[in-house]
């Protein structure tokens, strides 16, 4: 199974990737305005269900909008604000966000043995990999392979990411990977991993 997830993550690595270009996080202040009222003046949300947007990879955001756009992912409120974005707009507010300092978060103690374990070294009896092999040991993520940064991201929003993968509501990820991770894991696991991930910077 291990071998199969490695598998996985080389032929991520080796596909052709869409081509992102450079936007213009100035332009992207002024569109950003509109995303403030949910993901915070600078990407910070307070609302702990609503992804931090700040310091996220200008590659990612500029994904998941077009996810939203093509009904690859599918959120009412989300979908509806990414239509009304031309593909200049978004590459100048995933700019303009992944130019934000985010915010620092605190894994919840009860949570940091077994999180730490699964983040760090995945659960070798359900076949469920380490976290930090695609998420880096800080949770920075993986630039070259188009892995998100999940450190420092509210711990409620991570457990409904990883909940909406395993229910398979979510189904945008390469590969089918996070719905093969997720869909192997415990509810006591996702909490876990997702406050210790929250806590990683």
């Amino acid at each position: 199974m291990k071998l199969n997830f490695l598998l996985s993550c080389l032929i991520v690595l080796l596909m052709p990737m869409q081509v992102f270009a450079a936007g213009d996080a100035e332009e992207g202040r002024v569109k950003a305005a509109t995303c403030a009222a949910c993901h915070g003046q600078n990407g910070n949300s307070e609302n702990p269900l609503w992804p931090k947007l700040a310091g996220q990879h200008a590659y990612y955001i500029e994904k998941e909008l077009h996810d939203f756009q093509n009904e690859k992912r599918t959120d009412p409120s989300m979908s509806a604000m990414a239509m009304g974005l031309s593909d200049i707009d978004i590459e100048n507010v995933s700019a303009f966000f992944a130019s934000q300092p985010a915010t620092i978060e605190a894994a919840g103690e009860s949570k940091v043995a077994l999180g730490e374990k699964l983040y760090r070294g995945g659960n070798a009896d359900s076949a469920v990999p380490a976290c930090m092999a695609c998420h880096g040991p800080t949770g920075a993520g993986n630039s070259p392979a188009r892995f998100p940064q999940v450190g420092g991201q509210h711990a409620a929003y991570l457990a409904k990411a990883l909940n909406d993968f395993k229910a398979g509501s979510r189904s945008n990820d390469k590969q089918s990977m996070m719905r093969d991770i997720a869909g192997r894991m415990t509810v006591e696991e996702i909490e876990a991993v997702a406050s210790y991930m929250s806590g990683l910077h």
